[in-house]
Parts: C-alpha cells; sequence; structure tokens
C-alpha cells in the first residue's frame, strides 16, 4: 500500500513548490504534477495517477 500524490497548479506561471513541501511532509511515494487549468477534463498526469493507483493505495491533494 503506498503513498500517492496529485499536484496541479493552473498555470505555467505557478508554482508547484509549497505541495511538493507538504507531499515530502507526507512521505508521498510517488507524485503525479502538471500545470493545466482544472477545466481541462483531459490531464495526462491524472489520467497516469488513476491507472497507476491500487486498492489500499492513500491518496494525497493539498489543493482542489
Amino acid at each position: 500500500m503506498g503513498r500517492i500524490g496529485y499536484i496541479r497548479v493552473s498555470t505555467e506561471h505557478q508554482e508547484t513548490a509549497r505541495q511538493e513541501a507538504l507531499m515530502k511532509q507526507y512521505q508521498v511515494e510517488r507524485i503525479f504534477a502538471e500545470k493545466m487549468s482544472g477545466k481541462n477534463a483531459n490531464r495526462l498526469e491524472l489520467k497516469a495517477m488513476l491507472e497507476y493507483v491500487r486498492e489500499g493505495d492513500t491518496l494525497y491533494i493539498e489543493s482542489i
């Protein structure tokens, strides 16, 4: 059972550092991150995370 993190910010100009630091604090083993609007349903890292996550894993998402 793993700890999986998903990080998203809306634009290329926004930083993920705050979310990355929290994931490190939570001892997340695998992070999926992207810089893309939440309006876009075709998010490659989100899809990859959903395919990767297994029953029993804990998913960490700091900001929605």
